[in-house]
């Protein structure tokens, strides 16, 4: 699995990115959002039941994100079609403010290493990218157990001060100062 320090591997995507059929589908690569940071997360598979609970969750933190001058992009194994049919069955997802990117042919979650070798899905991983593309932060849970958005947005403020930040660190609070 590919992990922190290395460079997050080259993409071309086809992302959906509203519920109308003539507008949904973008393409996207890694180099879509120049300068930014990107927060990248996986679920393994559309029409679940933890999966919508935690893109929604993204959905909400989006301008959060936004504020920090990160760009969110959800990834699953299925193809744009079906994105598209999801986001315009579940409610929660009819209006989300990231794009859902397609890995049909698993070539992303291949390169990152997080196929699932039983279930052949995509693993529940995020990753934090910096603006040079280089991973700076990984979180992997079990296909079964739902992860924190919240968790993830520290993360960044935490990495984005680019100083020693404390267990449970939250922004605004002091960083540590190395003696």
């Amino acid at each position: 699995m590919s992990g922190i320090g290395q460079r997050f591997p080259g993409f071309a995507l086809t992302g959906v990115v509203s519920s109308d059929a003539g507008t949904a589908f973008q393409s996207f690569t890694h180099e879509s959002f120049p300068g930014k940071w990107q927060v990248v997360f996986f679920w393994p598979k559309d029409f679940t039941f933890v999966c919508p609970t935690e893109i929604a969750a993204f959905g909400r933190l989006e301008r959060e994100f936004r504020a920090r001058d990160a760009q969110l992009l959800g990834v699953s194994i299925d193809s744009e079609y079906v994105h598209l049919a999801w986001r315009r069955e579940k409610a929660e997802l009819k209006e989300l403010p990231f794009p859902m990117l397609s890995d049909i042919r698993r070539e992303l979650s291949a390169a990152l290493g997080i196929l699932d070798p039983g279930a052949g899905v995509a693993q529940r991983a995020t990753y934090i990218v910096d603006p040079q593309g280089v991973i700076r932060f990984v979180y992997v849970t079990d296909l079964s157990v739902g992860r924190s958005p919240e968790e993830v947005l520290r993360v960044l403020d935490a990495l984005q001060t680019d100083e020693l930040c404390p267990c449970n660190w939250q922004k605004g609070e002091d960083t540590l100062k190395a003696a």
